[in-house]
């Protein structure tokens, strides 16, 4: 009999994801295709599974359609032990409002706990890349008493202000404070070079989780959110600890892909975790066989490559065609066309794209169903680009869904 305890998962997914546009313009962001094969809430769906947390709820709210339909088709658990990962839209259980922030989204939902009553509910994020094995975080926070535990990954102090930032005791645990984006973020005890980072993963006590919710709830002056609200309460009444990220140890890693993780969040980090994944020594490796990241696969036949069609530092999918045409250092999904003269590069191509003969895509990002008529140029002109397209910071060129590119 197992003595692992009684934990309940809640997965946060009604993520708007505003800067992802224009990928998040028909979809939730926890929706966004991710490697090829994967969305992004599969990463943080199979970490729990792989961890034997078999009972999650995701929490859903903007555009949720296909992230609903994506859930309900693709993790279907077996009954027999009352596993189960569900969609729960929002509801309006509480009167006439959709949520209204994180911690908002988890008090309307308090009925989920009531019936499932757990020890501990773990709350997690939909929209991050990597790998954890979340039982060794629930055990630590067992271990240690605390009301929360928060994940934390050492980020460089240089780059640490654009996220939550942890401030903890001289030990290294005990949570003291916690700033959102501060301009001089504080760093590790004993490690001047690096700050502890929320990661947007916790783990309750569920008495404590329900006592702070209401209290939240309670409260006119919150805006509702885990971050902004719930841990700053707890970290005030001393029960909020941190679970160091780099202990986490998941079978099959790698040295260099061990502790990675990446908040996708604009057009230019999900380019760069794309690129992440091609090169020969990949700094995210989705081959690892034991934490396998899951999916439903497309039922289509091998890639294939014809007419001296070829790709090099590149993950291509099934049912694509390459068809004496030249790709580099890109992502192609599933079911795409890549036609004669045609070269990309440095891309991330989704399912459905049609690239067609002659036609240049460089640096891009293309959204499902894309089409690229004969000819046309994509990232070789970045001023022509961002008259008809969007264009990131990083010079990234993104192409909505179903857009028929200008030649």
């Amino acid at each position: 009999m197992s003595t692992d305890p009684h934990v309940l998962a809640m997965v946060l997914a009604g993520g708007e994801g505003k800067r992802l546009m224009p990928l998040t313009a028909d979809r939730a962001k926890p929706a966004v295709p991710f490697g090829g094969s994967y969305r992004l809430v599969d990463f943080v769906l199979s970490n729990l599974i792989n961890a034997g947390l078999r009972r999650v709820c995701v929490l859903t709210q903007y555009k949720s359609h296909s992230l609903d339909r994506h859930i309900t088709q693709t993790w279907r658990m077996p009954t027999l032990l009352g596993d189960y990962v569900t969609p729960v839209p929002a509801q309006q259980r509480l009167g006439p409002r959709w949520y209204t922030g994180s911690a908002d989204a988890i008090f309307q939902s308090l009925n989920l706990v009531y019936d499932e009553q757990p020890e501990y509910v773990v709350v997690f994020g939909a929209d991050h890349v990597y790998r954890m094995d979340p039982m060794q975080m629930i055990r630590a926070h067992v271990e240690s008493g605390a009301g929360v535990t928060v994940a934390g990954i050492r980020m460089p102090k240089s780059l640490s202000h654009q996220f939550g930032v942890i401030q903890t005791s001289p030990d290294g645990r005990r949570i003291t404070q916690f700033l959102e984006k501060p301009s001089d973020p504080p760093t590790i005890p004993g490690d001047d070079e690096h700050s502890y980072v929320s990661m947007g993963n916790y783990v309750f006590t569920t008495s404590v989780l329900l006592d702070a919710l209401r209290a939240d709830a309670a409260d006119p002056s919150s805006v509702h959110d885990m971050g902004g609200n719930i841990l700053p309460m707890l970290t005030e009444q001393g029960l909020a600890e941190v679970y160091d990220f780099a202990s986490n140890v998941v079978p099959g890693a790698t040295e260099r892909d061990r502790g990675y993780w990446r908040d996708v969040g604009t057009l230019d980090s999900y380019h760069d975790a794309h690129m992440d994944l091609v090169s020969v020594h990949p700094i995210f490796n989705l081959y690892n066989r034991r934490w396998p990241i899951l999916s439903n696969l497309p039922p289509m036949p091998p890639a294939k490559f014809v007419e001296g069609g070829n790709a090099h530092e590149s993950m291509v999918g099934a049912g694509t065609i390459v068809s004496g045409a030249h790709v580099r250092t890109s992502v192609l999904a599933s079911a795409v066309a890549v036609e004669a003269g045609a070269y990309v590069e440095g891309s991330v191509i989704m399912p459905g794209v049609r690239i067609g003969r002659n036609a240049v895509v460089r640096h891009a990002i293309l959204d499902k169903n894309v089409e690229v008529p004969d000819g046309a140029q994509i990232g070789v002109d970045l001023e022509r680009d961002r008259e008809l397209y969007t264009v990131s910071e990083g010079g990234v060129v993104c192409l909505g869904k179903g857009v028929v590119a200008q030649r």
